[in-house]
C-alpha cells in the first residue's frame, strides 16, 4: 500500500450508516485512509471531539450526522443507560462543541442538515480547527453525499485548494449551494 493521499476520520451519527458506507468507499477509492467512528451515545461523540479517540494523523474530520437548527442530532437513550455526567440532550449544540472540543489543525466538515450555522463553525474554529464546512439549511441527503464526493475528488484527485474545491462542489445545484465555508483567521 502506498502512502494515503489524505487521512480522514468519518464520525457517523444515528441513521446515517448508508451514506457513511458509500462515503467511506468513495474516499478510499480516491486514495484516502478512512477511519470510522460510530456514535451510539453522547460520550462517543465527546471522545472524538476531545481528540481522545482521534487517530494521530487526521487531515479531515467528517461528521456524517443528522442536524437540526445548527445542532447535531444525538441518539436518545433511556435515563438509566446514560453514564455519569454524560449529556442527556437530544441535540449537541455549539455550546457543548465549545466545551468539549480540543481539535487542532484539522479541517472539519459537518455533513448534515443545518450543520453549517455560523455559531457551530465558530465553536470549532475557536478550538483550533483550520476550517469548517456545512450546509446552513435542510439539505437533501443525496445532495450532501454528492457535495462531499465532489469536494474530496477535487482536493485529492485534482489537487485543488480547499477553497477552489469548495466552490466547484457548491456549484453542483441549488441544494449544494447551502454549503458554507468558514476559515480560521490564520489559515
Amino acid at each position: 500500500m502506498s502512502r494515503p493521499e489524505l487521512f480522514i476520520t468519518l464520525v457517523v451519527g444515528e441513521n446515517c450508516d448508508m451514506s457513511a458506507l458509500a462515503l467511506r468507499s468513495i474516499l478510499e477509492c480516491f486514495g484516502a485512509k478512512v477511519t470510522v467512528h460510530w456514535v451510539g451515545r453522547p460520550n462517543d461523540f465527546i471522545d472524538v471531539l476531545s481528540g481522545e479517540y482521534l487517530d494521530k494523523q487526521c487531515d479531515y474530520l467528517i461528521f456524517d450526522f443528522h442536524g437540526d437548527e445548527g445542532r447535531f442530532w444525538m441518539t436518545e437513550l433511556a435515563d438509566d443507560i446514560y453514564e455519569t455526567n454524560e449529556p442527556k440532550d437530544k441535540y449537541f449544540d455549539y455550546q457543548q462543541v465549545k466545551k468539549y472540543t480540543k481539535l487542532k489543525n484539522i479541517h472539519i466538515i459537518g455533513n448534515g442538515c443545518t450543520l453549517g450555522h455560523k455559531n457551530l463553525a465558530d465553536a470549532f474554529l475557536n478550538s483550533g480547527c483550520k476550517s469548517y464546512i456545512g450546509p446552513n439549511d435542510y439539505i437533501d441527503g443525496n445532495a450532501a453525499l454528492m457535495f462531499i464526493t465532489r469536494l474530496m475528488y477535487e482536493v485529492i484527485n485534482n489537487k485543488k485548494s480547499l477553497d477552489e474545491a469548495f466552490q466547484i462542489a457548491k456549484s453542483i445545484d441549488q441544494e449544494t449551494e447551502m454549503y458554507q465555508l468558514y476559515l480560521a483567521k490564520s489559515f
